[in-house]
């Protein structure tokens, strides 16, 4: 799987488990989302939680331009996974840390919904480059028939500003 994101040299991509954690990204991937793999929300192995990074980490509301309905989507998918996955001691244990320290996700939460989104437009305020409007489509891998995988790719329109914000300096007109 990291040859084929390696491989990806246009598009910022990222392969995200069901609790969405990051398990795997290409070098886009990586400097897109900076502000989270920086983050203090990393796992003891360095690894982005797009959960924790949206409700643990305050830079969070500066990164992301649509902050709530990002963070309604992010719960959404939690409660999607806690069906598919009424098990797992691990999802359990992120999602009462997020119960816990979270008074945005606890609200959220208890609105019940599910949402299960493939493709859409994100805003990130990047702290280097600016505001970037990127759009973006996950696709479900088949890895086995109880986890959740997903290849998300993000792109920014052709001829847009956004692309040109997120060309390396030396490929800038």
């Amino acid at each position: 799987m990291q040859w084929l994101l390696d491989s990806i040299t246009m598009s910022a991509a990222f392969v995200r488990n069901g609790r969405l954690d990051v398990i795997a990204h290409n070098a886009l991937g990586r400097a897109l989302h900076a502000p989270m793999f920086d983050s203090p929300t990393t796992d003891k192995r360095g690894r982005p939680n797009f959960a924790r990074y949206h409700f643990l980490d305050d830079g969070s509301h500066d990164f992301f331009v649509d902050w709530e309905s990002g963070a309604a989507a992010t719960v959404a998918l939690l409660r999607a996974e806690a069906g598919r996955e009424p098990h797992d001691r691990t999802l359990r244990e992120l999602i009462g840390e997020l119960s816990t320290l979270s008074r945005d996700f606890r609200t959220l939460r208890a609105a019940h919904d599910v949402r299960i989104r493939h493709d859409g437009v994100k805003r990130l305020q990047h702290p280097e480059v600016g505001e970037l409007e990127l759009t973006y489509q996950s696709v479900d891998l088949p890895v086995s028939q109880r986890a959740v995988h997903d290849l998300s790719l993000y792109t920014a329109e052709p001829g847009s500003t956004s692309e040109e914000l997120a060309e390396p300096t030396d490929q800038r007109r």
